[in-house]
């Protein structure tokens, strides 16, 4: 049975430490818990522990200014793009993006259009802003499923699904999509067991006047994906290759005591002391979910 009013008034307020644990804040006294684990103080590296970190590091910094000159990879693209779909396949940092903003804006100047896809909006918003200073905000809109700005710009920045919905929606109504290059970046996700279906869809509408340039760092068997795109579209596909990448990879081990270990020795073989902490992982206490 409910209590009464008068039985309910009969309670007395808790008191503070004996209540409620969140009664202090409500009264504007927050209590923060203490650190969940100890901050470790960093210990002194030996003398060859050093000099294997100066070799890790060595020689990183900021180039000389030098004028710009562009690959002979990057030379062909521009130039084949012209006549046939261009497949690129070039490491990080190589300057991919360059082809595609170079080729935009001659596209630009011609009053022509292009599209420019990416797989992930926080990407196609850095696009977005990276265009618009490039050729000026009115040149460029962007669509995805949280922005629609300017979507009658000549260069629209989007999501590959947002074109490839267009696609679909212009062939259900007879009209044509508005583009005269379509340029899909991080093209190695057609392989995506969840999401490669959208690229499959994207290059097989799109249509044969609509070129086609596709870019990625990570892109397997390029000459076989080439042939793929050549067989549904009916177009020919030049295969484009970097050197070696020009943005050096090294790979570093940041321990709990906060010491640098390079991941390769001097021999370019894997760096010994780095299987003390190995160990210590193996032996180490285990924790088991309740």
């Amino acid at each position: 049975m409910p209590r009464s009013r008068k039985d309910r008034s009969r309670r007395k307020p808790a008191k503070h430490g004996t209540g409620s644990r969140h009664s202090g804040e409500r009264k504007g006294k927050r209590f923060f818990a203490h650190e969940s684990s100890h901050r470790p103080e960093p210990k002194p590296q030996t003398l060859e522990q050093l000099k294997a970190v100066e070799r890790l590091l060595s020689g990183i910094g900021v180039p000389k200014p030098a004028p710009f000159r562009p690959d002979p990879f990057q030379a062909e693209a521009l130039d084949a793009i012209e006549l046939e779909d261009v497949l690129v396949t070039a490491p990080t940092g190589s300057g991919k993006t360059w082809i595609a903003r170079e080729e935009i804006r001659r596209l630009l100047d011609a009053g022509k259009r292009a599209w420019y896809t990416t797989p992930l909006k926080a990407l196609t918003n850095s696009k977005y802003n990276e265009f618009c200073e490039e050729f000026g905000a009115g040149n460029v809109g962007i669509l995805t499923g949280d922005r629609k700005e300017n979507p009658d710009a000549p260069l629209i920045v989007g999501t590959t699904e947002i074109y490839r919905n267009q696609l679909f929606d212009a062939l259900r109504h007879g009209e044509n999509v508005r583009a005269d290059l379509v340029i899909l970046d991080e093209a190695h996700y057609l392989s995506d067991p969840d999401r490669g279906h959208v690229w499959e869809e994207a290059i097989i509408l799109s249509p044969g006047r609509i070129r086609l340039l596709l870019l990625s760092a990570t892109v397997g068997r390029a000459e076989e994906f080439a042939k793929w795109i050549e067989d549904v579209r009916g177009s020919s596909v030049r295969v484009i290759k970097a050197g070696p990448r020009p943005v050096e990879l090294r790979a570093a081990y940041l321990s709990i005591d906060l010491q640098l270990f390079p991941l390769l020795g001097q021999d370019g073989k894997f760096n010994r002391d780095l299987e003390h902490f190995t160990r210590q992982r193996d032996h180490g206490p285990r924790f088991r979910r309740r």
